[in-house]
Protein backbone atom coordinates (compact mmCIF):
# COMPACT_ATOMS: atom_id res chain seq x y z
CA UNK A 1 0.00 0.00 0.00
CA UNK A 2 1.60 3.23 -1.13
CA UNK A 3 -0.85 5.82 0.25
CA UNK A 4 -1.45 6.42 3.94
CA UNK A 5 -5.22 6.36 4.58
CA UNK A 6 -6.38 9.47 6.44
CA UNK A 7 -9.51 11.46 7.26
CA UNK A 8 -8.33 15.08 7.06
CA UNK A 9 -9.93 17.87 9.08
CA UNK A 10 -10.09 20.96 6.85
CA UNK A 11 -12.71 22.84 8.85
CA UNK A 12 -11.81 26.54 8.58
CA UNK A 13 -8.64 25.79 6.59
CA UNK A 14 -7.68 27.86 3.55
CA UNK A 15 -7.83 25.73 0.41
CA UNK A 16 -7.07 26.76 -3.16
CA UNK A 17 -8.59 25.28 -6.31
CA UNK A 18 -6.86 26.16 -9.57
CA UNK A 19 -9.29 25.63 -12.42
CA UNK A 20 -12.86 26.79 -12.80
CA UNK A 21 -14.42 24.14 -15.01
CA UNK A 22 -16.67 21.21 -14.15
CA UNK A 23 -13.95 19.29 -12.32
CA UNK A 24 -12.92 22.33 -10.32
CA UNK A 25 -16.54 23.02 -9.41
CA UNK A 26 -16.97 19.48 -8.06
CA UNK A 27 -13.79 19.81 -6.02
CA UNK A 28 -15.05 23.11 -4.59
CA UNK A 29 -18.38 21.55 -3.61
CA UNK A 30 -16.63 18.79 -1.66
CA UNK A 31 -14.28 21.21 0.08
CA UNK A 32 -17.17 23.45 1.10
CA UNK A 33 -19.15 20.50 2.44
CA UNK A 34 -16.20 19.81 4.77
CA UNK A 35 -16.07 23.40 6.04
CA UNK A 36 -13.03 24.65 4.12
CA UNK A 37 -12.42 28.31 3.28
CA UNK A 38 -12.10 28.05 -0.49
CA UNK A 39 -10.43 30.30 -3.04
CA UNK A 40 -10.71 29.58 -6.76
CA UNK A 41 -8.36 31.03 -9.34
CA UNK A 42 -9.08 30.60 -13.06
CA UNK A 43 -9.50 32.87 -16.10
CA UNK A 44 -12.78 31.08 -16.93
CA UNK A 45 -15.27 29.71 -14.41
CA UNK A 46 -18.64 27.96 -14.36
CA UNK A 47 -21.88 29.73 -13.52
CA UNK A 48 -22.01 27.61 -10.38
CA UNK A 49 -18.74 29.06 -9.12
CA UNK A 50 -19.92 32.58 -9.91
CA UNK A 51 -23.05 31.95 -7.82
CA UNK A 52 -20.95 30.66 -4.94
CA UNK A 53 -18.78 33.77 -5.17
CA UNK A 54 -21.79 36.09 -5.33
CA UNK A 55 -23.21 34.68 -2.09
CA UNK A 56 -19.83 34.81 -0.35
CA UNK A 57 -19.31 31.05 -0.12
CA UNK A 58 -15.97 31.23 -1.95
CA UNK A 59 -13.34 33.75 -2.94
CA UNK A 60 -12.97 33.95 -6.71
CA UNK A 61 -10.08 35.33 -8.73
CA UNK A 62 -10.83 35.30 -12.48
CA UNK A 63 -7.27 35.38 -13.72
CA UNK A 64 -4.29 33.11 -14.30
CA UNK A 65 -2.60 31.30 -11.42
CA UNK A 66 0.53 32.76 -9.81
CA UNK A 67 2.83 31.16 -7.26
CA UNK A 68 1.93 33.82 -4.70
CA UNK A 69 -1.63 32.43 -4.67
CA UNK A 70 -0.30 29.68 -2.39
CA UNK A 71 0.55 32.11 0.42
CA UNK A 72 -1.26 31.01 3.57
CA UNK A 73 -2.83 27.99 1.86
CA UNK A 74 -3.18 24.63 3.64
CA UNK A 75 -4.20 22.50 0.65
CA UNK A 76 -4.22 23.08 -3.11
CA UNK A 77 -6.07 21.23 -5.85
CA UNK A 78 -5.11 21.59 -9.49
CA UNK A 79 -8.14 21.02 -11.73
CA UNK A 80 -6.92 22.16 -15.13
CA UNK A 81 -6.22 20.42 -18.45
CA UNK A 82 -2.98 22.39 -18.89
CA UNK A 83 -0.15 19.93 -18.17
CA UNK A 84 2.50 22.64 -17.87
CA UNK A 85 0.36 24.51 -15.35
CA UNK A 86 -0.34 21.30 -13.42
CA UNK A 87 3.40 20.61 -13.15
CA UNK A 88 3.99 24.16 -11.96
CA UNK A 89 1.30 23.95 -9.29
CA UNK A 90 2.72 20.63 -8.08
CA UNK A 91 6.29 21.99 -7.96
CA UNK A 92 5.22 25.19 -6.19
CA UNK A 93 3.28 23.20 -3.58
CA UNK A 94 6.21 20.84 -3.03
CA UNK A 95 8.57 23.76 -2.46
CA UNK A 96 6.22 25.05 0.25
CA UNK A 97 5.49 21.63 1.78
CA UNK A 98 1.77 21.95 1.03
CA UNK A 99 -0.80 19.23 0.52
CA UNK A 100 -1.38 19.03 -3.22
CA UNK A 101 -3.70 17.07 -5.48
CA UNK A 102 -3.71 17.35 -9.26
CA UNK A 103 -6.93 15.92 -10.67
CA UNK A 104 -6.36 12.60 -12.51
CA UNK A 105 -2.58 12.95 -12.21
CA UNK A 106 -1.53 10.84 -9.18
CA UNK A 107 2.15 11.10 -10.10
CA UNK A 108 1.94 14.87 -9.46
CA UNK A 109 0.18 14.56 -6.10
CA UNK A 110 1.29 13.98 -2.54
CA UNK A 111 -2.25 12.77 -1.75
CA UNK A 112 -5.03 11.37 -3.88
CA UNK A 113 -8.81 11.61 -3.48
CA UNK A 114 -10.87 8.44 -3.11
CA UNK A 115 -14.33 7.76 -4.47
CA UNK A 116 -16.80 8.68 -1.71
CA UNK A 117 -20.12 7.34 -0.49
CA UNK A 118 -21.65 9.47 2.26
CA UNK A 119 -24.63 8.67 4.43
CA UNK A 120 -24.80 11.42 7.03
CA UNK A 121 -21.68 11.10 9.17
CA UNK A 122 -20.89 7.70 7.68
CA UNK A 123 -18.23 8.12 5.01
CA UNK A 124 -17.11 5.17 2.92
CA UNK A 125 -14.12 5.64 0.64
CA UNK A 126 -12.75 3.56 -2.20
CA UNK A 127 -9.23 3.90 -3.54
CA UNK A 128 -7.41 1.99 -6.25
CA UNK A 129 -4.19 3.88 -5.39
CA UNK A 130 -4.60 5.82 -8.61
CA UNK A 131 -4.61 2.69 -10.79
CA UNK A 132 -8.19 2.77 -12.05
CA UNK A 133 -10.69 5.59 -11.39
CA UNK A 134 -13.22 3.55 -13.40
CA UNK A 135 -12.96 0.64 -10.96
CA UNK A 136 -13.27 3.01 -8.00
CA UNK A 137 -16.41 4.48 -9.57
CA UNK A 138 -17.91 1.02 -10.12
CA UNK A 139 -17.29 0.04 -6.51
CA UNK A 140 -18.75 3.34 -5.31
CA UNK A 141 -21.98 2.63 -7.17
CA UNK A 142 -22.14 -0.83 -5.60
CA UNK A 143 -21.67 0.63 -2.12
CA UNK A 144 -24.35 3.26 -2.78
CA UNK A 145 -26.83 0.45 -3.44
CA UNK A 146 -25.72 -1.51 -0.38
CA UNK A 147 -25.65 1.34 2.15
CA UNK A 148 -28.88 3.34 2.24
CA UNK A 149 -29.96 6.35 4.26
CA UNK A 150 -30.88 4.08 7.18
CA UNK A 151 -27.17 3.99 8.01
CA UNK A 152 -27.14 7.77 8.45
CA UNK A 153 -30.11 7.55 10.83
CA UNK A 154 -28.55 4.71 12.83
CA UNK A 155 -25.24 6.51 13.19
CA UNK A 156 -27.02 9.65 14.32
CA UNK A 157 -28.98 7.60 16.85
CA UNK A 158 -25.86 5.87 18.14
CA UNK A 159 -24.15 9.22 18.60
CA UNK A 160 -27.12 10.56 20.56
CA UNK A 161 -27.18 7.48 22.79
CA UNK A 162 -23.45 7.77 23.45
CA UNK A 163 -23.78 11.46 24.29
CA UNK A 164 -26.57 10.79 26.80
CA UNK A 165 -24.72 7.90 28.43
CA UNK A 166 -21.59 10.02 28.83
CA UNK A 167 -23.68 12.85 30.31
CA UNK A 168 -24.98 10.37 32.88
CA UNK A 169 -21.38 9.60 33.90
CA UNK A 170 -21.27 6.12 32.44
CA UNK A 171 -17.74 4.85 31.86
CA UNK A 172 -17.04 4.58 28.10
CA UNK A 173 -15.96 0.94 28.47
CA UNK A 174 -19.39 0.11 29.91
CA UNK A 175 -21.05 1.24 26.68
CA UNK A 176 -19.56 -1.45 24.46
CA UNK A 177 -22.03 -4.24 25.27
CA UNK A 178 -24.96 -1.87 24.65
CA UNK A 179 -23.71 -0.81 21.24
CA UNK A 180 -22.76 -4.35 20.23
CA UNK A 181 -26.32 -5.53 20.93
CA UNK A 182 -27.79 -2.61 19.00
CA UNK A 183 -25.67 -2.96 15.86
CA UNK A 184 -26.12 -6.74 15.72
CA UNK A 185 -29.90 -6.47 15.93
CA UNK A 186 -32.35 -5.90 13.06
CA UNK A 187 -32.39 -2.15 13.76
CA UNK A 188 -31.25 -1.16 10.25
CA UNK A 189 -34.19 -3.00 8.72
CA UNK A 190 -36.60 -1.40 11.19
CA UNK A 191 -35.26 2.09 10.46
CA UNK A 192 -35.42 1.50 6.70
CA UNK A 193 -39.02 0.28 6.98
CA UNK A 194 -40.07 3.05 9.37
CA UNK A 195 -40.83 0.63 12.21
CA UNK A 196 -39.68 2.94 14.99
CA UNK A 197 -41.79 1.14 17.59
CA UNK A 198 -39.45 -1.83 17.14
CA UNK A 199 -36.46 0.45 17.56
CA UNK A 200 -37.89 1.86 20.79
CA UNK A 201 -38.64 -1.64 22.07
CA UNK A 202 -35.02 -2.62 21.45
CA UNK A 203 -33.70 0.48 23.23
CA UNK A 204 -35.91 -0.27 26.24
CA UNK A 205 -34.66 -3.87 26.37
CA UNK A 206 -31.01 -2.86 26.21
CA UNK A 207 -30.90 0.53 27.95
CA UNK A 208 -34.01 0.52 30.13
CA UNK A 209 -37.15 2.61 30.21
CA UNK A 210 -37.23 6.23 29.05
CA UNK A 211 -35.32 5.85 25.77
CA UNK A 212 -37.07 7.08 22.63
CA UNK A 213 -35.44 7.08 19.21
CA UNK A 214 -37.61 9.97 18.06
CA UNK A 215 -36.61 12.07 21.07
CA UNK A 216 -32.93 11.25 20.70
CA UNK A 217 -32.91 12.04 16.98
CA UNK A 218 -34.79 15.32 17.42
CA UNK A 219 -32.12 16.56 19.81
CA UNK A 220 -29.43 15.87 17.21
CA UNK A 221 -31.10 18.02 14.49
Amino acid sequence: MRYYPIQLDIQGRKCLVVGGGGVGTRKVDTLLSCGARVTVVSPAVTDGLRRLSACGAIRLWERAYTTSDLEGIFLVIGATDDEDLNRRISADAAALNLLCNIADRPEKCNFILPAIVQRGDLVLTVSTSGRSPAMAKKLRHELERQFGEEYAVLLKLMGAIRKRLLAEAHAPEAHKPFFEKIVHSDILTWIRDGRMQEVNRLLAEILGAGWSAEDLLSKED
